[in-house]
């Protein structure tokens, strides 16, 4: 058992890998941008979370409020081989379902001559809940592998001394030693939930007709809570097994109760944990307007987030899984930085006021933000996004619009784990608007995520001695509909 390590409970690092944007931020916040994807560039409302600088153009002095509400699943499947299963050719399948039914932001704007002023609420990171109701790889394989290798120990120290070797020739125990998976289960469910909250607060000022900046920042809010539990039950036959060694031979009794304990049970372990922390976003941003063209910059500057444990329930017997809770314990801090992300764009009006195009890059330097036991110096790079969107007025009634992302995170096999793993993906959106009068507009929009299958093996699986591979992959649908107000 002593190979259980911190790995047996990672649980609480299931994180909700955004569902548009980098490893830890939302960036699909308003339906605008789930029809065209590249809003970089906007100077309508949502430019308050995409391109604050540029609400200096906005077309209506006053006020503009937005409220969007989006539905989003995923699907997160691990794939594993590995030597214990006892299935044909030692594979199964985990699946892991992510839902996030209710995302709402919430957007206000006031402008006036020069000056605009603005806010945004919404989930700008994590965005929903995970569970992985039959376990996870990592923990079958780990006491699997822990199991195994206790018992051949056993074994092994029986036929090496010359006053226990007889009792190997003992049917009963020939048939025992070492465990395999067929004389036990593993029940075992994960369930992870994690949202975090921002609240955006700025000001935009148009320095020139062609020229705009703005200053604020976000207050973000972390709020998860992870639930999990192991329990590995003896099969009948192997209890009455154990019962019967025990008697016919006293000297066993001890090391024979360390694996079935007198609930019956070779393992317990229980986990209640809730997490919070707050940090604070500076944000700055730049606009630059000439000729049908724009020219858009926003920079996020990196968020120190440390988050602390409320653990209400933290159980594990026997005392070899006690490490394993260790990261869980109450009281506990853990960093969870949100990285530092610059935000470009070009967009250009190819027939004003009807048709409009944009291209965007996206940069997060999530090397340089803190994880849990510093992973993310596990990453090859930060993240790199590449956007594309063009919109068509129609008329003045009816737009419609579509748009494309590319994402590439730098991965690794280090950085991937069970609990916490990415792929490197594209998203296509479309959708339309409605401007049901001059002062109210309705936006729906629909996009999906198509991932790349991430591939991992390793000699030494998670620490197991033994070799196993993974193939994670990974589904996203997002459907959404919003209204925006001016008055």
């Amino acid at each position: 058992m002593k190979r259980i390590t911190t790995l047996l409970l990672a649980v609480a690092a299931v994180s909700m890998t955004s569902f548009a944007g980098g490893l830890l931020h939302n960036t699909n916040q308003h339906i605008a941008f789930m029809r065209m994807m590249a809003r970089g560039a906007s100077h309508e409302i949502d430019a308050v979370y995409t391109n604050p600088a540029g609400l200096a153009y906005m077309d209506h002095d006053g006020w503009t409020l937005s409220l969007n509400i989006q539905s989003a699943t995923q699907s997160r499947d691990a794939l594993t081989t590995f030597a214990l299963f006892p299935e044909p050719d030692h594979t199964r399948l985990y699946k892991g379902k992510a839902s996030a039914p209710v995302i709402p932001s919430l957007y206000g704007a006031y402008k006036k001559d020069r000056w605009t002023f603005s806010g945004f609420f919404g989930f700008t990171g994590g965005g929903g809940k995970c569970s992985f109701d039959s376990g996870l790889p990592v923990f079958d394989a780990s006491i699997m592998a822990g199991i195994y290798a206790q018992t051949a120990g056993l074994k092994k120290t029986l036929a090496e001394n010359p006053a226990t070797a007889a009792i190997l020739a003992d049917p009963r125990v020939a048939g025992l030693l070492p465990l395999t998976a067929d004389k036990y289960d593993i029940n075992s469910s994960m369930k992870g939930r994690q949202y975090i909250y921002g609240l955006q607060l700025g000001a935009t000022y148009k320095i020139l007709d062609w020229m705009s900046a703005y200053v604020g920042g976000r207050m973000n809010y972390f709020d998860g809570n992870y639930t999990g539990f192991v329990k590995v039950l003896p099969k009948p036959e192997l209890s009455s097994a154990v019962q019967q060694i025990a008697i016919a031979y006293p000297p066993l009794a001890p090391t024979l109760s360390s694996l079935v304990n007198q609930n019956g049970e070779m393992a317990n372990i229980d986990l209640n944990c809730s997490q919070t922390g707050w940090g604070i976003t500076p944000i700055v941003g730049l606009d630059f307007v000439w000729k049908g063209f724009t020219l858009a910059a926003k920079y996020e500057f990196k968020t120190n987030l440390s988050i602390e444990n409320d653990t209400k329930t933290a159980i594990a017997e026997p005392a070899a899984f006690e490490t394993a809770l260790a990261d869980y314990k109450h009281g506990v801090n853990t960093p969870n930085d949100l990285p530092a992300v610059l935000y470009t764009a070009l967009g250009y009006e190819f027939i004003p006021n009807k048709l409009r195009a944009t291209v965007e890059y996206h940069y997060y330097d999530d090397k340089h933000a803190e994880m849990a036991h510093d992973k993310q110096k596990a990453l090859k790079h930060g993240t790199h996004e590449v956007l594309a969107g063009v919109e068509w007025d129609i008329n003045k009634m009816f737009t419609v619009s579509g748009g494309f992302q590319n994402t590439d995170y730098g991965l690794s096999d280090a950085y991937q784990t069970h609990t916490s793993f990415s792929c490197d993906s594209y998203s296509v959106g479309f959708g339309g608007a409605v401007n049901v009068t001059e002062k109210i507009k309705v936006n729906v929009g629909y996009f999906w995520t198509t991932y790349k299958d991430y591939n991992r093996s390793e000699e030494n699986y998670f620490n197991t001695t033994l070799p196993g591979k993974d193939t994670y992959s990974r589904t996203n649908k997002v459907f959404g509909a919003g209204i925006d107000f001016k008055f």
